[in-house]
């Protein structure tokens, strides 16, 4: 589907989709988005304009003059621009209720899902410092395959693994950025599990006394066998420490001397001497989880988050196929209406990009 025909044949299925054109006035209303006719009918029409410029390759100008030639509004590239400020709310108000329509339901079964980020950068003089992004937190259900939550900020606010509600009974999966005890916490406490990838050193690892445990030393033990399935504890700043399940899985040769590769880089690029705990560890895929043996065993943990690169996909559809990319000008209004325009289309076109796909649907590959 095209940009094109997104704003013409498939039009009228859009708007179905947003709940009908009484409901879209009504949210434009409420949100301030639309509150006068004055150059643009109506808010179905606002929504069309304000998507085809940010769907599409034109700019304000030439968008102001597509409207015109179709008979959807007369109106100037300034006013166009002013226009898109207003969108940001509404746009949060339409992406939520898509995102609420498709939740699942709890008789569907244990929802499985899917927690990361990724970044645009910002345009103008910020886009030359790497560090001035704008952030999408997201979620990616399975086995529904399509994103469940959005949270849109700047580089300020950090990826954190109960930023996105729990959903209770879900399985949250996340990647070692999100090794985070008090905030594990959190979600064992709205009754939700989670897998999640940890370093070496991403934690004060205790057993089950108290007392400090040495992790490379176990994988060093466990080295002639390549697993590890037992019992460890978390130190918490908050509280008492956590009581998890530590599975460690040896890697394949080549995978391990590829991770050994990537991390004598990073610490030529960062000016340190790698450690030899660093170079042992490399070997290995470490994961702490909630799951009990009795319900996963050590190969069901390990094929959960291996499904971890189904969001990477939701994150390609987003970037390749919708073009989401650095919003034009510098104004944080017009940025956020933008950025969130390309997430609502996400969600609209969900059920029909999976179609398409060449790679293989989650419930094939489970």
């Amino acid at each position: 589907m095209t940009h094109e025909s997104l704003v013409n044949e498939d039009w009228s299925r859009v708007v179905a989709r947003l709940g009908g054109a009484e409901q879209l006035a009504a949210s434009a209303r409420a949100t301030k988005a639309f509150s006068r006719r004055r150059q643009i009918p109506d808010a179905v029409a606002l929504l069309r304009l304000v998507l085809a410029y940010c769907l599409g390759e034109r700019g304000l100008r030439s968008t102001a003059a597509w409207a015109a030639a179709i008979g959807l509004a007369e109106l100037s590239n300034v006013a166009l621009f002013y226009r898109l400020r207003q969108c940001g709310d509404w746009f949060a108000v339409l992406i939520e209720r898509l995102l609420a329509a498709a939740a699942p339901k709890a008789s569907r079964g244990r929802l499985i899902r899917i927690i990361d980020a990724t970044t645009v950068p910002k345009a103008g003089p910020a886009a030359r410092k790497k560090s001035e992004l704008w952030r999408i937190h997201s979620a990616f259900d399975l086995p529904h395959e399509r994103f469940g939550h959005f949270e849109l900020t700047d580089q300020h606010e950090g990826e954190t693994l109960d930023r996105i509600p729990v959903v209770k009974g879900e399985i949250r999966l996340a990647d070692r950025a999100h090794l985070q005890p008090d905030r594990m916490a959190m979600v064992l406490e709205a009754d939700a599990d989670f897998v999640i990838r940890a370093g070496w050193k991403s934690a004060r690892w205790l057993d089950a006394e108290g007392r400090s445990l040495d992790l490379v030393a176990e994988l060093r033990a466990a080295k002639p066998r390549g697993l590890i399935d037992r019992p460890i504890w978390i130190k918490r700043k908050g509280g008492a420490p956590l009581a998890l399940r530590l599975i460690a899985v040896k890697k394949p040769a080549e995978a391990a001397a590829e991770t050994r590769r990537k991390a004598r880089r990073a610490a030529q690029r960062e000016g340190h001497t790698i450690s030899k705990q660093t170079l042992e560890a490399a070997d290995w895929v470490i994961l702490v989880t909630s799951l009990g043996p009795e319900e996963f065993a050590t190969e069901d943990v390990l094929a959960l988050y291996r499904l971890r690169w189904r969001i990477e996909l939701g994150f390609k559809r987003l970037k390749s196929l919708i073009g989401l990319k650095t919003p034009p000008g510098t104004d944080e209004r017009s940025a956020r209406p933008y950025l969130l325009a390309h997430l609502l289309i996400i969600l609209l076109l969900e059920p029909l990009v999976r179609e398409f796909e060449d790679s293989p649907r989650w419930a094939e590959a489970a």
